[in-house]
């Protein structure tokens, strides 16, 4: 009589056991795992303009302290400057002009990944290529929305 008691026990701590485990598993699943970027690809072109791939306007929508992977394909415009960079990439805050530590990036030939996180406060900014690469170099912006 005693064993079946002890038995009987057992098994319910077992199902507890594979009940947390359970539970522990889906909670994991339902969190985005740390230090996840989100990747977004930019163009940085020969004409002096960057470019969203698929959107109609260089422009880019991150939450604040969103861990971002920015892949940005950099083709010479007409001049070439600073130790072979062909652009440059800087954020800035639009309110202000105040540089964004962390957002300023020479861009040199071909593709380069750049682990960044989004400004922690929400807002607008403007990316400005730092780089003289042609005669259309001042048109060389993007816009950036920070949402909370």
């Amino acid at each position: 009589m005693m064993r079946k008691g002890l038995r009987g026990h057992s098994n319910r701590l077992l199902y507890a056991g594979y009940a947390a485990l359970l539970a522990a598993v889906l909670l994991m699943m339902s969190v985005p795992v740390f230090g996840q970027s989100r990747v977004i690809e930019i163009l940085a072109d020969k004409d002096s303009h960057f470019k969203v791939p698929g959107q109609g306007r260089a422009e880019i929508v991150v939450k604040a302290g969103e861990p971002l992977l920015l892949r940005i394909e950099a083709h010479k415009g007409k001049t070439w400057n600073r130790d072979g960079a062909v652009h440059g990439f800087t954020m800035l805050r639009a309110k202000d002009r105040v540089k964004v530590p962390g957002w300023d990036l020479e861009l040199r030939p071909g593709i380069q990944e750049f682990k960044l996180i989004a400004p922690s406060e929400p807002g607008q900014y403007e990316v400005v290529c730092t780089v003289i690469c042609s005669g259309d170099h001042d048109g060389m912006h993007m816009k950036v929305v920070v949402l909370p």
